[in-house]
């Protein structure tokens, strides 16, 4: 069989191994990824691209997690604080980040949020194009080096991009609250402009 005969039967094997790491990843974090699918059935290079660009924004190093989950919260709630909130809420309490500092993220209460204020911070900075990023960036970057504060930029990247991506493609959803290891929280979006 020539290799342009097989193609089609290897791109068929690939679609139905990613579908069904789609229903895992949705199995696993409660997360509805029909605009995935559809990207999938609309074109195949598409999703691959993707699935790069996933891996890419997903990169972080040397930071610690309630900093960065600090800052990657706080950028998700200002883009769309419905589903992609609670996903990385989810990721946020599977990666052991302690109950009561994701709540104060997602509330936006820099006061109980520990360390993570600084990622808190930073976010807010960086989301409204303020000066008032440069002190939580450099107190990244003393405590934690160069790398942090390239893993919190990611973080922000990967915040704007899916929510964009997903209300561009109609699947976008209103506000709601939050469960965070059962109690519910209400996202603060007004707090993008820079308060300390």
């Amino acid at each position: 069989m020539s290799q342009r005969a097989e193609l089609p039967r290897l791109i068929g094997m690939l679609n139905w191994f990613i579908r069904r790491k789609i229903a895992a990843y949705e199995k696993t974090y409660g997360y509805d990824l029909t605009y995935a699918r559809e990207i999938l059935v609309t074109d195949f290079g598409a999703f691959m691209r993707l699935g790069k660009i996933t891996n890419a924004i997903g990169w972080h190093c040397d930071v610690p997690l309630p900093v960065y989950y600090g800052a990657k919260l706080t950028a998700t709630v200002a883009e769309d604080c419905g589903p992609c909130t609670q996903l990385i809420v989810t990721m946020a309490l599977a990666d052991k980040v302690d109950p009561a500092i994701v709540r104060a993220i997602v509330a936006g209460d820099l006061d109980a949020a520990g360390d993570a204020a600084l990622g808190i911070r930073f976010a807010r900075g960086v989301l409204a194009h303020s000066p008032e990023a440069d002190d939580p960036r450099a107190e990244i970057e003393r405590r934690w080096g160069s790398r942090a504060v390239l893993s919190c930029a990611y973080a922000l990247c990967a915040a704007r991009f899916f929510p964009t991506l997903k209300y561009a493609l109609g699947h976008g959803h209103a506000c709601q609250q939050v469960v965070v290891a059962g109690s519910t929280v209400q996202p603060r979006r007004a707090q993008l402009r820079v308060a300390s």
